[in-house]
């Protein structure tokens, strides 16, 4: 009897044993995840045809095993970019097409249990190989206040140029993510209450018989409106500092069948619908524009799915963007990537 009860307790102790060796697997398994970025790559090298340029991993979480790299080629104001036909390598060598567009990669992280991407800052607009070189920054002069005007400087370059072209482009408050304005493209430009909130800069372009290189111009301070009161012996302005811009970020996205899932977060001073504008981009294939709305408190958090159209179902990097609006203040230019297989 006391050996049948050893035996008993040995039985109970092994399984015991057995019991949290799996649940350790379990936990170990349940833990693994695939890449995360936590600090977005980089790209170094000079933005002028002939020139490398090289991209820096960034950092990343959950220990990627290798990397990949996909350069694409963006407008000027680092918006509509497309994958460059086999630029997968860690460095680019700028060409003649790149000139008067913005490149940028895209890095994506992997290990055993997936990939995740990530996109890196745009370069400056790429110069042409033989084209002026900028000694002095074009600045910005006059009133950054609606209805008034302000004109931009030509800068200096070597050599002399014989022309200049320019594009007024308007800004996060903060000076970044700098979008086109539309037929803005004079040496003065008017500033009208959508810039309210925003800066404003221009991107200079000075053209020699060798091509072309453009510099943006120092931005402006941030926009306001003007209230003028009139009494009968006194006129008093008071200038109102313009609403704050909503925000929006990408959280996730996943492609089921025909259809793109989105997730995103978005974030607004004041309570009240929040408009959205999202566009789906892929090489070689038209974008598509389509307009949401959600109905925000402060922040919220919120998903979409829509219809991937035809063009974009082929093997490929879509890109999504997403931009929000509010009593006609923009948000920053959230983007997010996903391969479609």
């Amino acid at each position: 009897m006391p050996n049948t009860r050893k035996r008993g307790a040995r039985r109970l102790l092994l399984l015991s044993m057995t019991l949290a060796a799996a649940a350790l697997v379990g936990a170990t398994s349940a833990s693994a995840a695939a890449p995360q970025n936590t600090s977005a790559p980089t790209i170094s090298g000079t933005a002028r045809a002939g020139s490398t340029l090289t991209a820096a991993d960034g950092t990343w979480s959950n220990s990627p095993t290798s990397f990949t790299y996909q350069w694409e080629r963006c407008a000027s104001d680092a918006t509509a970019c497309g994958d460059i036909t086999s630029a997968t390598s860690k460095t680019y060598v700028l060409v003649t097409g790149d000139v008067a567009h913005t490149v940028r990669v895209v890095v994506t992280a992997v290990n055993a249990d997936g990939k995740t991407s990530a996109l890196a800052q745009p370069t400056d607009v790429v110069a042409s190989k033989n084209g002026p070189t900028s000694s002095v920054k074009p600045t910005v002069s006059g009133s950054a206040v609606v209805g008034d005007s302000l004109t931009v400087s030509n800068g200096s370059w070597t050599p002399t140029p014989s022309s200049f072209t320019r594009q007024w482009q308007r800004c996060a408050s903060d000076g970044t993510s700098c979008i086109n304005i539309g037929g803005a493209t004079g040496q003065t430009y008017g500033v009208r209450s959508v810039d309210a909130g925003h800066r404003l800069r221009a991107l200079v372009t000075a053209h020699t018989s060798g091509g072309q290189a453009a510099v943006a111009s120092s931005p402006s301070a941030v926009v306001t409106q003007t209230t003028v009161t009139t009494t009968q012996t006194t006129t008093t302005v008071v200038t109102t500092p313009a609403p704050k811009a909503p925000t929006v970020r990408i959280l996730s996205l996943k492609h089921i069948g025909k259809q793109i899932y989105a997730r995103f977060r978005v974030c607004t001073p004041t309570p009240g619908t929040v408009k959205l504008t999202e566009r789906d981009q892929k090489a070689r294939a038209l974008p598509y524009t389509r307009h949401l709305a959600v109905s925000v408190g402060t922040c919220g958090t919120y998903s979409k799915h829509w219809l991937l159209l035809a063009r974009y179902r082929t093997p490929g990097r879509l890109l999504v963007t997403m931009r929000a609006s509010k009593n006609g203040q923009l948000s920053n230019l959230a983007s997010r990537s996903i391969v479609i297989r």
